[in-house]
């Protein structure tokens, strides 16, 4: 006490007056009843898919295919983070702009997922060039690698659709 009778309040506690996260999804399970939850979800899929078939393909065109390989699994791994933060519920512990990082982050891999979907695209519309063999003509991709190659270069298209619509949406909560 002071000589007045009046107390000094003590110092505010600097781990306890942060201000709180901004974030308009929910957190826990409940992100998997929102369209964004549904959509990240969509990317995981797809994008799976897109990482399982080109390497299945054994990677014939490994300068585009490279490039394709590295953005979906990439973006495979950081989507599981994405939705793992908001299912663990640590986005309500940590001081972010959870909107301004959902919108950030889905630019990003909306727009390396567009050029890896070209590059895939292009990849598979050279089944038919010939190649020189030391014996024979050959096309590049052998018809089994081209199917393989139809069928990612779908799935890469629509994960990127998933990714701009994703997009999308968090334009929308980023800047209501």
């Amino acid at each position: 006490m002071s000589a007045g009778g009046a107390s000094v309040p003590p110092p505010p506690n600097p781990a306890v007056s942060f201000p709180a996260p901004r974030v308009t999804l929910p957190a826990g399970l409940d992100i998997l009843r929102t369209y964004s939850g549904a959509f990240v979800c969509l990317e995981i899929l797809f994008g799976g898919l897109v990482w399982i078939l080109v390497a299945s393909s054994n990677v014939p065109l490994p300068l585009l295919q490279g490039w394709v390989m590295f953005v979906s699994v990439t973006a495979f791994f950081f989507s599981l983070l994405f939705l793992g933060v908001f299912i663990s519920g640590m986005v309500t512990q940590i001081n972010a702009n959870w909107n301004f990082l959902d919108f950030a982050y889905h630019f990003v891999v909306f727009v390396f997922y567009f050029g890896a979907f070209l590059l895939e695209a292009a990849a598979t519309s050279l089944h038919d060039l010939q190649c020189n063999a030391t014996v024979t003509v050959q096309p590049l991709l052998k018809d089994n690698q081209y199917n393989i190659n139809v069928a990612a270069t779908i799935f890469a298209f629509m994960t990127t659709a998933c990714y701009g619509c994703s997009l999308g949406l968090a334009l929308r909560r980023w800047r209501p």
